[in-house]
């Protein structure tokens, strides 16, 4: 198994894709381990020297800020605080966000600014190597003094405490630690904060959410062609010359791709076609491409976000400063989280669209797609299941980050709700992904009465693949059975 050397390169999304699917293990470079020690020591050395109250470290957190707590005391104020915040409720957080929380935490301590022992930081990458993934709940945070609540779960199996799920068995982490050679930890001071400090639970899903929505944008033009040539649509809205004059790049490149794509379809060359196709269709380029765009910028927030400290307060050896401040704030991710659900429901919106027209009975086609409409209800019932997948979304879309909640007395009065942001961006991908399997279920059908005339050879491999799981649509069937194999299809086939 390969290893991945923390701190030594900065992470991408697209490395992280490459960390996950070659299931390479974690290892601290030895810059970094440097760095970490180096930070560690000067700490210790500078409470050795300094008795006056340094926020974080010494005291207590939040509006507790002025109360001092002695030496003596700092072991258990670790303990205390872990177990205080750990109050994150709601459903279980997927094990692949809780594995991303803990590769990104472990980034983040890395750069020697948080006051952290190597040993803390290499336990969690124990945990991350041998898939030792700590219970962390959807509920609990506000966004703002990090995701204290999920981050207090994910640092609970460090000392001992909390439950953790391994090998698919969920377990106490009293029962783990009884399996193996391992003890709990003692955490120093300022590292309880150091682990519960930060952005990871908004940042593990996000990047979760981007590495789905790249694979994502290109099955959305693929489906979205595939329904073009099924309703018998022009070409011509997807030549370069009207996209060179207005140039956005996910236009252009939307606009090429499903150029690409029909080019050498029978069914686009034939003629007798309509003057205009309906926008859902005709303005592809412009709606997919424009969720491009703004997929493209969160993509460049998160990849920011990944390569920074984001717990508080911040440690600079070289300079002699510990500096209380505010990277914990999750308003940059809020705001990005917010933008990328509005641009995944978009996808599902003119997707949602596009199935309509294909069942609506124009253009040579069958009402609802079946040959005997009466008789049978054909497909007229998935396209409500759409719609009512695309209307929730609207109301997920709803900015989570135009909210705040005043907490902790009144110190912490301005939150992002970035954590809110986040679980329902997920949702709204999972949504986008059962609408455009609906469109595909609908789309292929549709070809069915173009035969024998054909699409082009990437899409006639696509339906192809797809009668594997799904057949043509002759009399009336258990249509949730064919919408569940779809959805499986779509995540599962490689375009």
């Amino acid at each position: 198994m390969n290893n991945y050397l923390i701190g030594q390169d900065r992470l991408s999304v697209v490395r992280i894709i490459d960390i996950l699917k070659n299931q390479e293990s974690l290892a601290l470079s030895e810059e970094s381990a440097a760095r970490i020690k180096k930070c560690r020591t000067y700490l210790d050395e500078k409470l050795e020297r300094h008795k006056s109250p340094v926020y974080g470290i010494n005291t207590g957190f939040g509006y507790l800020q002025n109360v001092k707590v002695e030496d003596k005391d700092l072991v258990q104020l670790q303990y205390n605080l872990l177990l205080s915040h750990a109050c994150g409720t709601g459903e279980e957080v997927p094990s692949e966000i809780v594995k991303l929380m803990l590769l990104l935490k472990i980034q983040s301590l890395s750069y020697g600014n948080s006051g952290v022992q190597v040993e803390t930081v290499n336990r969690l990458i124990y945990f991350y190597n041998h898939d030792v993934l700590p219970i962390i709940y959807t509920q609990g945070s506000l966004g703002a003094s990090g995701d204290l609540a999920p981050l207090a779960h994910l640092a609970l199996p460090l000392i001992g405490e909390g439950e953790l799920r391994f090998k698919g068995k969920k377990m106490s982490t009293k029962e783990w630690y009884d399996q193996t050679e391992l003890s709990p930890l003692e955490l120093h001071s300022k590292e309880g904060l150091a682990l519960i400090n930060g952005t990871q639970f908004m940042t593990a899903y996000g990047v979760h959410i981007l590495i789905r929505a790249i694979r994502l944008n290109d099955f959305t033009d693929v489906i979205g062609a595939l329904s073009a040539d099924a309703f018998n649509c022009r070409i011509d809205p997807f030549k370069n010359l009207s996209h060179a004059i207005r140039p956005h790049k996910g236009q252009v490149n939307t606009a090429k791709r499903i150029f690409d794509l029909l080019k050498d379809s029978e069914i686009c060359a034939e003629e007798n076609k309509q003057v205009q196709d309906p926008y859902s269709f005709r303005c592809m380029p412009q709606v997919h491409g424009a969720s491009k765009d703004a997929i493209d910028y969160v993509l460049q927030v998160f990849e920011v976000e990944i390569n920074s400290v984001t717990d508080n307060p911040n440690i600079f050896p070289d300079e002699d400063e510990i500096i209380s401040a505010g990277n914990f704030h999750g308003q940059p991710l809020a705001l990005a989280l917010d933008f990328m659900s509005i641009a995944l429901a978009e996808l599902g919106s003119i997707s949602e669209r596009r199935t309509y027209q294909l069942i609506s009975g124009q253009r040579g086609l069958p009402n609802f797609l079946v040959k005997n409409a009466g008789l049978n209800s054909g497909l007229m019932i998935p396209q409500y299941t759409a719609a009512s997948i695309a209307s929730e979304n609207k109301q997920l879309a709803t900015p989570a980050s135009i909210d705040s909640i005043v907490s902790s007395n009144g110190q912490e009065d301005h939150v992002s709700m970035g954590a809110n942001g986040a679980t329902k961006c997920l949702r709204v991908m999972n949504n986008v992904e059962r609408i455009l399997s609906i469109e595909l279920l609908t789309a292929t059908q549709a070809l069915e009465f173009r035969r024998p005339l054909k699409t082009s050879y990437e899409l006639e491999n696509l339906i192809a693949a797809y009668r594997n799981v799904v057949l043509p649509h002759e009399n009336d069937r258990l249509l949730a059975t064919d919408i569940q194999a779809s959805i499986s299809f779509l995540k599962g086939y490689t375009i």
